[in-house]
């Protein structure tokens, strides 16, 4: 008898590799930075998930930013200066994603028992081929090689729009979209997933949320670490998460809760 589940769409940096999704904070900051402009990590990550083009052209048009950029550069921000800072970004990414590429701890052993579960994986992501194209072979050699990777771009909208999730289900053969699961660790994605029909899991302590290495995070007094998760998750239901845990290692009940409720004929967002 098959599983209840079909398929589980996972996010990439801040879900399964890149813990604190570290990589394009660092890279947006250094593109900017080389067009005269500071913008600040929390400027950075507050979009975060969205196709880079897009993600860049939200940045520029915070006030803060789009203020320093006319005083830096002497007018305001284009479609023209949006594209510059964009190519510019394509291969910080890509050299700050291959830096980034452990997995989350646990996420190995996860992506082992979807398969032992007969479940299909796939992902999506806000990076484009080019900017996945050292990721996928270093995460293959840690044991996470899902079926289905769809990249930015490869669909006529990116998130918050479901298509990258539906892309993913057509091409895993996967569906109702009600029986699939999407997790993520930023809003947009799991946007995504409620748009696309999928129940929603969001991951509150590994991602962008709380934007810690896992070295910084491990350091937090109890205390400390709890408020700053539980801030993240708060963040994560607001946009619509079914379930919220910290990282992806913890899906294992989840994913049986919701197992039980597809079995009960219940829906997502209910």
């Amino acid at each position: 008898m098959s599983y209840p589940i079909k398929a589980v769409i996972l996010d990439w940096a801040g879900t399964m590799v890149d813990f604190g999704c570290m990589a394009p904070v660092e890279a947006l900051i250094d593109a900017f930075a080389r067009h005269g402009v500071c913008i600040t990590a929390a400027q950075a990550r507050h979009d975060m998930g969205r196709a880079k083009r897009d993600h860049v052209a939200a940045i520029l048009h915070y006030k803060e930013v789009a203020a320093a950029w006319a005083a830096a550069r002497g007018a305001p921000p284009t479609t023209a200066d949006i594209e510059a800072i964009y190519h510019a970004l394509e291969p910080l990414i890509e050299a700050a994603a291959r830096r980034c590429t452990d997995l989350v701890p646990g996420a190995a052993s996860v992506a082992a028992d979807l398969r032992t579960l007969g479940i299909k994986i796939g992902s999506s992501t806000g990076y484009t081929r080019q900017m996945m194209s050292g990721i996928l072979p270093l995460a293959a050699a840690q044991g996470y090689a899902p079926a289905v990777v769809v990249c930015a771009g490869e669909t006529p909208s990116g998130r918050p729009s479901p298509l990258m999730a539906w892309k993913a289900l057509v091409e895993l053969d996967a569906w109702p979209s009600q029986a699939c699961v999407k997790v993520d660790d930023a809003t947009v994605g799991i946007e995504e997933g409620r748009y696309a029909g999928c129940w929603t899991i969001g991951l509150a302590a590994s991602g962008n949320g709380l934007g810690l290495s896992l070295t910084d995070y491990a350091a937090l007094d109890d205390a400390d670490r709890r408020a700053r998760v539980a801030a993240s998750a708060e963040t994560l239901k607001a946009a619509g998460a079914d379930y919220v845990i910290d990282t992806v290692a913890d899906i294992r009940p989840i994913l049986q809760m919701i197992a039980t409720r597809i079995q009960a004929g219940d829906r997502p967002g209910g």
